[in-house]
């Protein structure tokens, strides 16, 4: 570790820690190529791992299908929340909207259905994702920090309200 690393950079570093994390996520996403690959693979990803969860099965009286996803971005959005509240605020939006569409997908097909689908469409997605990095020529950055598994979803919101010209 050494005090050139931003992310491990001394307290008195004036920005902030979300400043650092997407910072330094996006030295590992330049290429455009690789940048439109992230906008389609993490959400597809993150549905993906949504609706693997929500096909765990939930004990009668504990609470009902979906309990595990929803505690898994119950999780996830405390920690975007502290980062920053716009963002969290933001990711916890799209969690929602994410959830519906698993909801409205698991009464239509119903749960082994929607698990297969869960399944491909994340293996076909991180095939995206490393596709992307060959491109790019260098490693996920989740192989420096599994934390940025987390981040790149707040990564794509944060460009997403950037661009929207919405302050986090």
């Amino acid at each position: 570790m050494s005090s050139s690393d931003p992310l491990h950079a001394p307290v008195s570093d004036p920005r902030r820690e979300i400043d650092r994390w997407l910072g330094n996520y996006s030295q590992d996403h330049r290429h455009p190529s690789n940048i439109a690959l992230h906008h389609v693979c993490v959400p597809l990803i993150v549905w993906s791992v949504m609706a693997a969860l929500w096909a765990i099965p939930v004990p009668a009286g504990l609470g009902q299908q979906g309990l595990w996803a929803a505690l898994a971005m119950v999780g996830a959005s405390a920690w975007y929340l502290r980062l920053s509240r716009a963002l969290g605020v933001a990711m916890l939006g799209v969690f929602v909207a994410l959830a519906v569409v698993t909801q409205l997908l698991w009464l239509a097909v119903g749960s082994r259905a929607v698990l297969w689908i869960a399944i491909v469409v994340f293996v076909l997605a991180w095939i995206g994702q490393f596709v992307g990095h060959r491109i790019e020529g260098k490693r996920p950055s989740f192989f420096t920090d599994l934390a940025y598994l987390l981040v790149g979803p707040l990564w794509i919101v944060a460009k997403t309200m950037r661009r929207a010209g919405i302050a986090y």
